[in-house]
Formats: structure tokens, sequence, C-alpha cells
């Protein structure tokens, strides 16, 4: 029987590298990817640390790595109808594999599927196991979702569709950002500028983002991609720039990229226009927010919208970004590592190295 290198969590701060079995058949309704690469991001460290331990959608042990890129090496009939890819096909994996069939699946809110299936969080116990893209090979079940992609855009690029998608999915379709209206994004991570270029694509304007001190070259990146102004939120006052450039109106959507931190929530509310949107992206470990008062939003008329995930149509802008090749996506990679430094790598993403780091990207092999 062939075998897939792969990264196995076992318990909290706990990973190993084994050699998991590969399914000798696959269903007519699956296929097998030969894995290029695998982007990183704050809930695969939230993952690592434990802090996903309670939620009910992870159990070890489990594969990790949830933004999966690969090639497409054996496919069933029915996948390969129903997704339009063959072998050989180059794939973005969506994270949600839905059931199809139940009330919010049916509504196109498959992200909260009843049946919710996450590559990345799902036991080794499920099936052949193999569902995570830290790994060299994973199986894709029926219900998948993926998006051809050109196999001329370089791995770090292509891992890029992940948080590229959430920019689209939190600003477009969460925040219903149209055409002239003002945008403020929240933290200058990753997500945070795929947010600025999703404005930016949309035509909004103004576009704000913000950052500490420590963050000048994201914000000079930012402004690169679309921002027309950015805030220093750790030396300026965010509601007294908000005011200057908006002529005391507030902004008409927000976005809240922010990890951890809980404040930007309650500052948020405080600079979006009465009427106006706050998207709720950056998880906050599940910590109350200090100072949050009910009232304002409904005096002020906001809407509030958490969101869980991306779907297809945001996914699909990403894509179409990346294959165009109009943002130097290349300075967002910091980091590019084999399987066997898959612990670095995580360390990295969430902070616990003395090493900064963005975008990482990890292979099955790199040299």
């Amino acid at each position: 029987m062939t075998t897939t290198r792969a990264a196995v969590q076992t318990a909290a701060r706990e990973l190993e590298l084994r050699d998991l079995d590969v399914p000798d058949e696959i269903g007519t309704g699956e296929a097998l990817v030969r894995v290029e690469g695998c982007g990183i991001c704050g809930a695969d460290y939230e993952r690592y640390i434990g802090e996903m331990d309670d939620s009910g959608l992870f159990e070890y042990p489990v594969v990790l790595g949830h933004e999966p890129v690969g090639v497409i090496e054996a496919i069933g009939a029915d996948a390969s109808d129903r997704w339009d890819v063959a072998v050989g096909d180059r794939v973005a994996i969506e994270p949600f594999a839905p059931c199809g069939v139940c009330e919010f699946c049916t509504r196109g809110e498959y992200t909260i599927c009843d049946q919710r299936f996450i590559y990345g969080t799902t036991s080794l116990s499920v099936g052949a196991g193999i569902w995570g893209g830290f790994a060299e090979r994973m199986l894709l079940r029926p219900g998948t979702v993926v998006h051809q992609l050109s196999h001329d855009v370089s791995i770090e690029d292509a891992t890029f569709f992940n948080p590229l998608g959430a920019g689209f999915e939190w600003v477009c379709r969460a925040g219903s950002a149209e055409v002239g209206e003002s945008v403020l994004v929240l933290g200058p991570g990753q997500r945070g500028l795929s947010a600025v270029i999703a404005a930016a694509e949309a035509g909004c304007g103004p576009i704000v983002a913000t950052g500490l001190t420590r963050d000048a070259d994201r914000l000079a990146i930012a402004e690169e991609f679309g921002a027309t102004h950015t805030v220093d939120v750790g030396t300026e006052s965010l509601a007294g720039r908000v005011d200057a450039i908006t002529d005391g109106r507030g902004v008409d959507v927000v976005v809240d990229t922010t990890p951890g931190a809980t404040q930007s929530v309650v500052d948020a509310i405080d600079v979006v226009r009465p009427g106006g949107t706050v998207v709720l992206a950056g998880t906050k470990g599940m910590r109350e927010v200090d100072g949050f008062v009910s009232d304002e939003v409904v005096l002020d008329n906001i809407s509030i919208e958490g969101t869980l995930g991306t779907r297809a149509w945001s996914f699909e802008r990403a894509i179409d970004v990346i294959e165009a090749g109009d943002y130097d996506l290349d300075q967002l990679h910091s980091h590019t590592l084999g399987l066997d430094e898959i612990e670095r790598a995580i360390q990295l993403q969430g902070g616990d190295a003395d090493e900064d780091a963005f975008h990482i990207t990890v292979t099955p092999t790199h040299d």
C-alpha cells in the first residue's frame, strides 16, 4: 500500500511526522491530490496551542492544514464531472466540504453545514484520515469545493488564494461594500492586506488601513495595494483620523481582522457611520469584549456581521486576481518551509519565534 508523509497533531503543542496509508482505490465521488503547498493562518496556531480543543470542531489525532493547493493524481468519474477537473489539473481546495442537502447548504450558507466537514480539523479516525494539507497527499471527499488554478503561478502566490478569498468575503459579501463606499480595515496581517485588495478591486474609497508602529512596512504595502490612508493606532487617534478623512460622517464598512485583541471591536463600533456595517472576522480566543455597549449598536442602527469561512464566489475572485498578477504578492511571502519544519512554521506564524513572519507556505519538501 502507498503511504504519505503527514504532520499529525496528537495533543496541544505536540506534532509528529507519520507515514499514513493512502487508499488503493478511491470512490467515484473522491479524488487524490498530490499536495504542492499549504498556507498557514492564525487558526492553525490556535489549533496547535490547544485553543480549539473545546470547540467541537477539532479532534485528535489530526492532519493539520486547511489552505492546500495541489495536483489531481486520481479522481472518480462523479467527482470529475461535478468539479470539472481531471488528472493533472492544479486545484485550490476550500476548507469546508458541505453535505449539499441540509437547510444551510441549500440556502448557500455551507460553511455552517449541519454535517460540517473541515479539512485540517477532521480526525484520523474518520475514513482514510488524510484530510489535511500538511502532507504529501490528501484525499478529497464528495462535496469538496475545488477551483482550478494556473500551473504558471508560483506555489507561494497560489497558496495565497485562501487569505485573499477571505478579503473578498469580508469586504464584498459580509460587508456589502459598494463602489465609492468607505472601508476601514483594522489590522495589517495577510488577511487585512487582502481586505485592502478586495476593497480596491470593488472600487471602494476612501480605504483606510490600521496597524502599529512596528507595522510600518505592512502599512506601506497597504498603500501600494490601494489604501488611500493608513493609521498608526499606537500613536494616532483612530477616531480623530476617521473623522478627518470622512468629514465627521464615519466609515461605511469596518472590517476587523485583528486576532486576539478585543479593543478593535469597540473601536469599530465607535467609527462606523450610523447605518453602517461592522464585519467581525478576527477571532478573539473566546475573550469577552470590555467596553461593548449594545445600545450604541441599536441607536445608530449598526449592522454587525460575523463570518465563518469563505465561500466559492470569493475564492474565485481571489484566484482571478492572483492569476492576473496585478499585485506584487511576493513581498508578502516571508517563508517557504518543508514539512519537516512544520512545527517551526506554525510557531513562526503565531509569533512564538524570534523572527518576523508574514505569509508562510509549507511544501512537502523544500531545499
